[in-house]
């Protein structure tokens, strides 16, 4: 993705704007991700905090576990990103939220051995 690149909520309150190339992309499939957004796995970008920020109305936040931020749009509920202490300095947003969704390029999967035995994958990419 090149930068500079946005994103909104469903409603459009909750936007956001990256200034930078995303550290990685990939796909989730945790339980804890599948819960969170009622999908079968979810897909991420990680950004580097300091290169992106909120340019909308600012998201609710909720503490999912220990140590895990999930953000999401006050209004209409749309899950918008996702921080861990197990990545510090890092945000994680929902590839889905892009105004261009197109851009994204998942180059793995993550939590692979937790999917969803009725999907079956054949993209190619890396499995961890």
């Amino acid at each position: 993705m090149i930068p500079p690149f946005t994103g909104h909520c469903l409603c459009k309150a909750v936007t956001y704007r990256c200034e930078a190339e995303p550290i990685w992309q990939g796909h989730c499939h945790c339980a804890s991700c599948r819960r969170a957004t009622a999908s079968p796995f979810t897909s991420f970008f990680g950004m580097r905090d300091g290169s992106w920020r909120w340019t909308g109305l600012r998201p609710t936040a909720f503490n999912s576990s220990p140590g895990v931020l999930r953000c999401f749009c006050p209004v209409c509920g749309t899950p918008m990103s996702y921080q861990s202490t197990r990545w510090p300095g890092e945000t994680h947003f929902y590839a889905a939220t892009l105004d261009d969704p197109w851009a994204y390029r998942p180059t793995g999967h993550s939590n692979y051995s937790e999917r969803m035995p009725w999907i079956h994958l054949s993209d190619g990419l890396p499995v961890k």
